[in-house]
């Protein structure tokens, strides 16, 4: 087993090289770069643009030079220094700027995938051993409807209803007078009714989908010989179902941990513009509007290596699971 994890992080190494290059590829097809879109801002606004401060500017942030030197520039410091740059808009380190909205991003994500599995194992099951029953009808219907319901629509309506029904104003993560606050009880409990309607709009979606899949991979095994063997015995139905079926049917679950992640990362962009959220989402959408390459890159390598863990643990977890899933 560790040798397996060694050789997947192993594995990661190549991976990461062509999400940086691919990152950096994208950030530069924009035609000009963050000096001329700052160009043509200020000339927009009626102001004299001042070509010696712009071409200043390019080569204070070495704009001028060649795309590859910029990219082995750009990997170079995060490699060996952890330097991402600096913000050309912030006017400041990326590194000072990315960590705490990373880290919220992934709390908000590891969160939402956790509410999601709390929630979708125990209704998938309950749904493939009482086919076609009223809940198995509700589940099904519920599915659909979430699945079909855009994540920003239903952001907005719950922002309405917490506003107008309940007078709570849910927007961001935190009360003003918790956000730069020490971390302590009360701040969590903040942070817990402000961060629902975040987690519930991102987990909507993908609780639905996780129902189905559950369900289908459940109603496959139930009646193949081996659980018939196993019935004949005498063994108590509830157990049985918890011992032998659900833990194959587990396996198609577990392995979309390698979608789930980056999904909900993906949709997190959307649902923390719409409500004011201090995540990677609004401030990465910024960066690439105005063509702060660095910025925009160190967010779009940071999502690209949660994708790789999300694998990652992914395979780890089928492989504890499933003791016919090794190496060999």
């Amino acid at each position: 087993m560790l040798l397996y994890i060694l050789k997947r992080i192993a594995g990661m190494i190549p991976a990461m090289v062509a999400i940086s290059i691919l990152a950096f590829t994208v950030i530069q097809l924009p035609p000009g770069d963050y000096v001329s879109t700052y160009a043509a801002q200020i000339a927009q606004a009626g102001e004299t643009v001042d070509s010696a401060m712009l071409n200043s500017l390019r080569e204070r942030y070495g704009l001028g030079e060649n795309v590859v030197v910029q990219y082995f520039k750009w990997i170079g410091g995060i490699v060996t220094r952890g330097d991402f740059g600096d913000s050309f808009e912030w006017n400041q380190p990326v590194t000072e700027l990315i960590w705490g909205r990373m880290g919220m991003t992934a709390l908000i994500s590891v969160l939402t995938l956790i509410l999601m599995w709390a929630f979708s194992l125990p209704i998938g099951i309950y749904s493939a051993v009482r086919q076609y029953s009223v809940t198995d009808y509700l589940a099904t219907a519920f599915a659909f409807l979430a699945m079909a319901t855009p994540n920003f629509l239903l952001a907005i309506v719950l922002l309405y209803a917490s506003t107008m029904w309940f007078g709570v104003s849910v927007g961001g993560l935190f009360s003003p007078a918790f956000e730069n606050a020490p971390l302590s009880l009360a701040k969590v409990w903040d942070f817990i009714t402000h961060a629902w309607i975040p987690i519930f709009v991102l987990g909507t979606a993908g609780t639905a989908s996780l129902i189905r899949v559950m369900r289908a991979n459940l109603l496959d095994e139930l009646h193949k010989p081996y659980v018939e063997a196993a019935r004949s015995k005498g063994m108590p139905e509830g157990r049985l179902i918890l011992t032998y079926p659900v833990r194959v049917a587990l396996n198609p679950f577990i392995s979309t941990v390698g979608w789930v992640l980056p999904a909900l990362i993906s949709g997190e962009l959307v649902v923390s513009t719409v409500l004011n959220l201090p995540t990677a989402g609004p401030l990465l959408l910024q960066a690439l509007k105005s063509q702060d390459m660095y910025l925009a890159g160190a967010f779009i390598l940071l999502s690209g290596g949660l994708v790789l863990i999300g694998t990652l643990v992914s395979d780890i977890l089928l492989a504890i699971s499933d003791p016919r899933i090794r190496l060999s």
